[in-house]
């Protein structure tokens, strides 16, 4: 099943309820240390949400150009608010290169395994020549034993509950809001699908080179639940 705008745009409404600052932080460490060990000028974040990750590169790298882009306009106004620059636009249809391209959080992995090669070959022309693209995916460990499972959250506003479950490499999970508008409440309900993708599955996507690879836990010391993948044009 593929994801809609319509369910990518209810996800930016209930992104700040599912938050873990600590995780996020944590993950975002990893790709510092990547950029801290190259020099560069421009970045593109591929599925920039609602800009966080952005927002930091600008203050600790101030790079000449940090664009990000998302195929939510809701997660665009998320992040243009935080004054970074953001687009609603698909990625092949963007113009201008780049000296790196990320995407963080898993992004990948919610391109079926179709989709792999068209959208390596997009990020290809969009990177400069000896470009970085730094991303991370799910484990299989992460899909089956962090992600899955039923999840109620609320605020003063929003009313959230998350049923997930993961087979065959397929995770999907159903998100049924209730949002407050004025006495009533309106209901909204998406649902969200990834997909569990091998490293291997991911070098014959693409032709640049696998430069490296570091396994990470974010929730459990003792088990992986995301790594992280950079490719060099």
């Amino acid at each position: 099943m593929a994801n809609t705008k319509e369910s990518l745009n209810l996800y930016a409404k209930v992104e700040d309820l599912l938050e873990n600052n600590e995780a996020i932080e944590k993950l975002y460490s990893y790709y510092y240390e990547f950029l801290d060990s190259i020099e560069f000028r421009t970045l593109l974040d591929v599925g920039c949400g609602s800009g966080a990750f952005l927002s930091q590169i600008n203050q600790k790298y101030r790079p000449f150009l940090a664009k990000g882009i998302d195929l939510s306009s809701v997660m665009v106004q998320k992040a243009r608010l935080k004054g970074v620059m953001a687009e609603a636009v698909d990625l092949c249809e963007l113009n201008g290169k780049f000296d790196v391209m990320s995407a963080v959080f898993d992004m990948l992995n919610y391109l079926p395994p179709q989709a792999l090669s068209g959208f390596f070959e997009c990020v290809s022309e969009h990177l400069n020549d000896n470009g970085y693209f730094i991303f991370d995916i799910n484990s299989d460990y992460g899909f089956d034993n962090v992600a899955v499972g039923a999840y109620i959250v609320d605020d003063e506003r929003r009313f959230l509950a998350i049923d997930s479950d993961y087979e065959d490499e397929t995770y999907q999970a159903t998100f049924t809001l209730f949002e407050k508008d004025n006495t009533c409440y309106q209901k909204m309900q998406e649902t969200i699908t990834q997909y569990y993708h091998s490293i291997q599955s991911i070098t014959e996507a693409t032709d640049m080179n696998l430069v490296a690879i570091q396994e990470i836990s974010l929730y459990d010391m003792e088990q992986v639940d995301k790594i992280l993948l950079v490719f060099q044009k």
